[in-house]
């Protein structure tokens, strides 16, 4: 017997089933196991369950079956209760006391501590209406109540909207008390949406704390621990925030326009030596990265050309760029030991701190510049200042020489001194006015020319562009003892460095001090060739302001940077970090 639209199934006592007619997959196994069947008919009759048949369809059949079958329909799920138990979110129909009414399959998964706390925001939500409702007129489309809800153990986060179950004739339906008795909640896992917005949220606020530099906390702090600071705070947030323990941070070289490392946590000093350019093509990933201003994700490093050797055993890689006001000033080069380490989540976390990272680091070369240029204008100022009544001393000298032209020999010499003092205040204001360009204190130093037993027979190499701060510095430490090679630019202190090993004496220098601003070579690659001919060789850097435009502090303070001093300085300051550095205990260290 076939009937269009529905399907049979004998079932024999004891056996099972029989014959079946179009019924497969779940349905015919709830026929098999019986479990829609209430235990009224007889284990001893055959049971013939039918689907899909009206009422008389249904008598039609029983009445052309012998006795000894009893025909029997299953439970029809309705289309409603259907696409409820299809849907990924939960639905709930409660009374205003919070007892469940009826709920879908995703409500129904929920552990009981969970559905007990969406049970108490729906009697809530009832209380709320009833309120609005006996206060005024109020229209359903206007009741509706959000909440969050944790689950019991706190791994997830649900969304909770509840209305009025009352249906909706229009949007200007007016909810009565009646309509509050019973209330529909819909309930939505936005666990990841709302961790997503926590990080984002965090993430913020680490960039606002990163650029955010307190005038009265870094008051005090020079560029090295200003710089520190900043690569601290990067550090930690690499860490905490986005759980990244393999980065790098390269910058573009404004001379070179070549990709310098000015940070590196957990990758090998090796990196420092790989030639990168901004170039879509032959400098890898960073390369291309910096040229073109989009991120990259690399999920196989075995499988993508463009993945040059960082991190040992690395598998995959994130580099996004430093942008600032859409220009491309560096890159952040992230390293995993994992394939697929990431996603385009991760992409867009990165992407955005690298934002604040680029600002931060624009931000303190402002500062540097900005204090560079206060200085001078300062000085100047000063040195305008003082000329009136330096000349009107000069002027009130001659006057006393004019005027009393039989003054002994004892008031001529003391005349002279002050129009000898004059002069000097006049220059000492003038050399102050220069900047970085001069050095201060240099007359008290050569007045004592002592020899001093540390200093005596150390051979030290001085690098700095400018003649007169380099031939300063010679003249004190040979006063010193001291056997000094000069140089004017960082290409000639780094062969001095190297023709130490290859004239097969190995006798590196005692001390190297190099200015970190030269027209070819840097600071820092003065530092790295230092480092290289010989890692106990100390080094001391200068730099006029705190000015660093190749970040070669952070650089160089990462691998054991002795010192830095910050032009104009005290020549004795220089000869006390000379001490330090050449002294026994330093030597232990």
């Amino acid at each position: 017997m076939r009937i269009s639209g529905s399907w049979v199934a004998i079932v024999q006592p004891e056996v099972g089933i029989e014959w079946a007619d179009r019924v497969e997959g779940d349905r015919l196994n709830e026929v098999r196991s019986g479990r829609e069947i209430d235990g009224v008919m007889s284990k001893s009759r055959a049971r013939v369950f039918v689907e899909g048949l009206s009422e008389a369809e249904k008598l039609e059949l029983d009445s052309a079956l012998p006795d000894r079958y009893a025909v029997e329909s299953l439970p029809v799920e309705s289309p409603i209760e259907r696409v409820a138990n299809a849907l990924v979110e939960g639905i709930v129909l409660a009374s205003d006391g919070g007892r469940v009414i009826w709920s879908n399959d995703f409500f129904n998964a929920l552990d009981e501590g969970t559905q007990s706390r969406i049970a108490d925001v729906c009697s809530e939500s009832a209380a709320w209406f009833r309120s609005r409702v006996s206060e005024e007129k109020v229209a359903l489309r206007e009741l509706v109540c959000r909440f969050d809800v944790a689950s019991s153990d706190g791994s997830k986060i649900f969304e909770i909207y509840v209305t009025p179950a009352e249906r909706r004739e229009d949007e200007s339906s007016i909810c009565t008390a009646e309509s509050t008795v019973q209330v529909a909640g819909v309930v939505r896992d936005v666990t990841q949406e709302r961790r997503r917005q926590q990080k984002m949220e965090a993430i913020d606020r680490a960039g606002y704390e990163l650029v955010r530099l307190d005038a009265d906390a870094i008051r005090g702090m020079n560029m090295m621990e200003r710089l520190g600071l900043i690569e601290k705070k990067i550090v930690r947030d690499m860490h905490d925030l986005l759980n990244y323990d393999h980065f790098a941070i390269f910058l573009i070289d404004e001379r070179t326009k070549a990709l310098s490392l000015v940070m590196s946590i957990g990758l090998p000093s090796e990196i420092q030596h790989l030639t990168l350019i901004p170039e879509a093509a032959g400098s890898g990933i960073s390369g291309y990265v910096a040229a073109t201003g989009q991120s990259y994700i690399c999920s196989d490093a075995q499988t993508d050309d463009l993945f040059l050797p960082g991190l040992a055993g690395a598998r995959s890689s994130l580099t996004v760029p430093l942008l600032l006001h859409d220009q491309v000033i560096g890159i952040i080069d992230i390293e995993s030991q994992n394939p697929h380490g990431f996603d385009e989540e991760d992409r867009r976390f990165v992407e955005i701190f690298a934002r604040h990272v680029a600002l931060a680091l624009h931000m303190l070369d402002l500062l540097v510049v900005e204090r560079c240029s206060t200085n001078e204008n300062v000085t100047v100022r000063v040195e305008g200042e003082l000329n009136e009544p330096l000349d009107d001393i000069l002027h009130e000298i001659d006057w006393l020489r004019e005027s009393s032209p039989q003054n002994s020999a004892e008031a001529s010499s003391h005349i002279d001194r002050i129009r000898a003092d004059v002069e000097a205040i006049r220059q000492r204001v003038k050399e102050v006015a220069s900047g970085p360009q001069t050095l201060l204190g240099v007359e008290r130093a050569m007045a004592d020319r002592g020899e001093e037993p540390l200093l005596i027979g150390k051979r030290i190499l001085v690098a700095d562009d400018h003649l007169k701060i380099r031939k300063v510095i010679a003249d004190v430490l040979r006063s010193k003892g001291c056997e000094m090679t000069v140089v004017g630019c960082g290409e000639d202190a780094i062969q001095a460095i190297q023709s130490e090993n290859t004239a097969g004496q190995n006798q590196p220098f005692d001390l190297v001090i190099s200015d970190i601003q030269m027209p070819d070579r840097n600071g820092y690659e003065v530092f790295s060739a230092a480092k290289e001919s010989c890692d106990a060789t100390p080094v001391i850097l200068m730099t006029g302001f705190g000015y660093d435009p190749h970040h070669s502090i952070v650089r160089a303070s990462q691998e054991g940077l002795g010192a830095v001093i910050f032009k104009p300085f005290e020549i004795e300051v220089l000869l006390e970090q000379i001490r330090n550095a050449l002294s026994p205990e330093s030597d232990s260290a």
